[in-house]
């Protein structure tokens, strides 16, 4: 008589993974590094765009990925592929060189990095300490943060591939200037910008070890901006803000209920685990998303009806 198969995970918990902020602290900040110092290199090597859209990551099939980036007449891409456990680097010439993700101190990291596009003829300079940190070791001397689980890395990618179905199907529905659903190293959040089209008053910078004018840069227009990063509460959170944050922003209703207005943070907070808990997380997200945008868009009076998609954008002709 054959053994009782196991039970298998529900469709939902492979979709909406749930993964404790605090279980996986050193993992995070190890890899929080190692992001870094591939984002770092992608800043050296691709052409400046407005607001440092050259500069994220994105979800990919395996983990996150830089897509191609220039070198000479040549072009290679980097990725952390967290299903085989390397950071690959692969060059339009043939070559890949593989770094193994295991745990190990980021200056080990760092170097491996480094001699691995230098054996593919892919030598680059970066500027070899983090930004938006607190405490901003140089990664060449960091033998602080060494932990590195891999389970825990690709729980996070799947939550990052749930947040990116369905920021790009929130995306979708904007006919305005909008940015990608992208991966910012710097603070570690998965981001979508929409903007009105008008000028913003100058940012006034103060993110840790960063120069202000970075911010300048990123905030030079109006916006609303949307994303999921693992912090805010007990399994990360959902955010939303504007810039400038127009009267009326933090008080306009919005939903699930559950979510609400930091002040400390200037943020609207949708808790990771209501959405994933939620009958259906797909349209919880969605609902925190557009209703956090109406109280951007309403109360700084965007013109809507230019900006927003309109449904026969969405009746395909086959």
């Amino acid at each position: 008589m054959n053994a009782p198969s196991a039970p298998r995970t529900s469709a939902r918990s492979e979709a909406w993974p749930s993964l404790a902020v605090d279980d996986w602290t050193r993992t995070r900040e190890t890899l929080h590094m190692w992001l870094q110092i591939v984002g770092k290199v992608r800043m050296a090597r691709a052409p400046m765009l407005n607001h440092w859209w050259q500069v994220p990551f994105y979800v990919s099939a395996r983990g996150l990925t830089t897509s191609s980036m220039p070198h000479g007449d040549d072009v290679f891409d980097m990725e952390f592929d967290l299903v085989a456990e390397v950071l690959r680097i692969r060059s339009s010439r043939g070559g890949t060189r593989e770094v193994r993700l295991e745990p190990k101190p980021v200056a080990v990291f760092y170097r491996q990095v480094m001699d691995a596009l230098a054996d593919l003829d892919l030598g680059v300079s970066i500027m070899a300490t983090p930004v938006e940190v607190e405490h901003a070791i140089p990664f060449e001397r960091d033998h602080e943060h060494a932990a590195y689980d891999p389970e825990h890395a690709r729980l996070f990618w799947r939550q990052l591939r749930a947040a990116d179905r369905v920021m790009n199907e929130f995306r979708s529905r904007f006919y305005g200037k909008s940015s990608p659903v992208h991966f910012f190293w710097g603070a570690m959040d998965l981001a979508c910008t929409r903007f009105s089209g008008r000028a913003a008053p100058q940012h006034p910078g103060g993110a840790p070890n960063c120069a202000d004018w970075v911010m300048v840069e990123g905030y030079s227009h109006e916006l609303y901006s949307c994303g999921f990063w693992p912090g805010g509460s007990a399994e990360g959170s959902f955010y939303a803000y504007a810039y400038p944050e127009p009267d009326g922003f933090a008080t306009h209703p919005v939903r699930p209920q559950v979510a609400a207005y930091s002040a400390g943070m200037g943020e609207y907070l949708l808790p990771y685990d209501a959405a994933r808990s939620a009958a259906d997380p797909d349209e919880a997200v969605l609902e925190f998303l557009q209703t956090t945008y109406e109280a951007a868009a309403d109360n700084a009076g965007w013109d809507r009806e230019a900006l927003e998609a309109h449904p026969h954008r969405h009746v395909l002709p086959f």
